[in-house]
């Protein structure tokens, strides 16, 4: 959306612009992409520019039942595409570095929970399983509104809300590595890859570390998730070796854990994002397909 600032002000983009963080929450945690979830927010930008405000009850339920309808929508009709889609599926970074820090109230509305992890799990959702979900967990709405957004019962939509939290407890490790801890390994990692360190790597992962690359098809890359702290050595060693230590690599935050996002020339190819609890790698999760790429 883009307002004529010359203009006398307008109620409805005031009011849109005074819930957009959290729309964005919500659109982006329901699509796991950023330029998704903005055209989600333009599509329910022009809803509401020609919506009478005045027979509305309450804005920011409007607001936010329109959001997560279009997002219902858009992931149903995206099901067969990403049921398609080439290797493992990563959501697009978010990242939160000091070039690209959100405005304060976004960035609290985006901390609660963004991790990687947690939307690799939603992915595996229907659609009303994770809005119902996010609606519920995240954004702290009763099952009788979210009756409302999703057009069921009271009833129904407390199952939605058993059935994904159940799924989301038996599939999501929760870890509580400080910010700190999180920078620190990541060093040593960055470190362990550029001096070729075997044993030091093979010391940073965890027994059951993994590695996902997101590469879409687009670029070579590992089509599967690979697993096993020999493994990951190995791979981190010569993935370094042979392409990362071309690349200018930049620390940020990406979907609130530290990360590095590594560019050629400027261009960002790829993102690197750990999973740790402040002492060993149980997740290393790399996105290089350009389209989700584009953004940063």
């Amino acid at each position: 959306m883009n307002a004529d600032h010359s203009s006398a002000p307008d109620p409805h983009t005031d009011t849109f612009e005074q819930h957009r963080a959290r729309l964005m929450g919500v659109a982006y945690r329901m699509l796991g992409s950023r330029a998704d979830a903005q055209d989600v927010l333009q599509d329910a930008w022009l809803r509401w520019r020609t919506t009478d405000a005045e027979r509305v009850h309450t804005a920011e339920a409007w607001l936010v039942a329109t959001t997560t309808r279009l997002c219902v929508d858009r992931l149903r009709a995206a099901r067969t595409e990403r049921d398609a889609y080439s290797g493992p599926w990563l959501p697009e970074p978010w990242l939160d570095s000091q070039a690209t820090t959100p405005p304060a109230d976004a960035r609290a509305e985006l901390a609660s929970d963004l991790s990687i992890a947690l939307l690799v799990v939603l992915e595996r959702l229907s659609p009303d399983e994770r809005a119902a979900f996010l609606l519920h967990d995240v954004f702290d709405s009763d099952c009788a509104e979210i009756a409302a957004v999703l057009d069921r019962s009271e009833a129904a939509c407390r199952q939605l809300v058993h059935r994904a939290r159940t799924q989301v407890r038996q599939d999501k490790v929760r870890f509580t590595a400080t910010p700190t801890a999180a920078q620190a390994l990541l060093r040593r990692f960055v470190e362990a890859m550029r001096t070729q360190d075997h044993a030091a790597l093979l010391a940073l992962f965890a027994s059951d570390a993994t590695w996902t690359p997101d590469a879409g098809g687009k670029v070579p890359a590992a089509n599967r998730v690979l697993r096993g702290p020999r493994a990951l050595a190995r791979l981190a060693a010569g993935v370094w070796r042979v392409y990362l230590r071309h690349l200018t690599a930049d620390e940020v935050q990406i979907n609130g854990t530290p990360g590095l996002v590594l560019r050629d020339g400027g261009i960002p190819r790829v993102t690197l994002a750990l999973q740790t609890d402040g002492t060993h790698i149980h997740g290393i999760y790399t996105v290089l397909n350009p389209d989700k790429l584009r953004g940063l």
